[in-house]
């Protein structure tokens, strides 16, 4: 096979059934930002501690956090915004983290 067949870019085929990764992550986007509403502090805290444990995990050369849990009428807000070191380890927080 020629070089150029195997080559891959998001422009060669009009289906899309194959991009080059680097068209898809270019490594801009770097924050992971949450926002909930819980019924108690302790229940946003617990949750903000699970966040910061799958953040660990996914990053494999760190990560920062800005969080807060501000008290509402409506209950307790968590705010919390990750910034990762690359857009894959914020991809894989968000995939571990989408169920919430």
């Amino acid at each position: 096979m020629s070089k150029n067949f195997l080559s891959c870019q998001a422009q060669d085929v009009a289906a899309c059934c194959c991009v080059d990764v680097g068209t898809v992550i270019d490594n801009s986007d770097l924050n992971v930002s949450f926002k909930k509403i819980f019924q108690s502090k302790e229940e946003a805290e617990e949750v903000l501690a699970y966040l910061k444990t799958k953040a660990q995990k996914a990053a494999f050369s760190g990560f920062n956090v800005v969080d807060e849990i501000i008290s509402t009428s409506d209950g307790y807000v968590l705010k919390a915004n990750f910034t990762f070191e690359c857009q894959a380890e914020a991809i894989i927080f968000q995939l571990e983290v989408r169920q919430l």
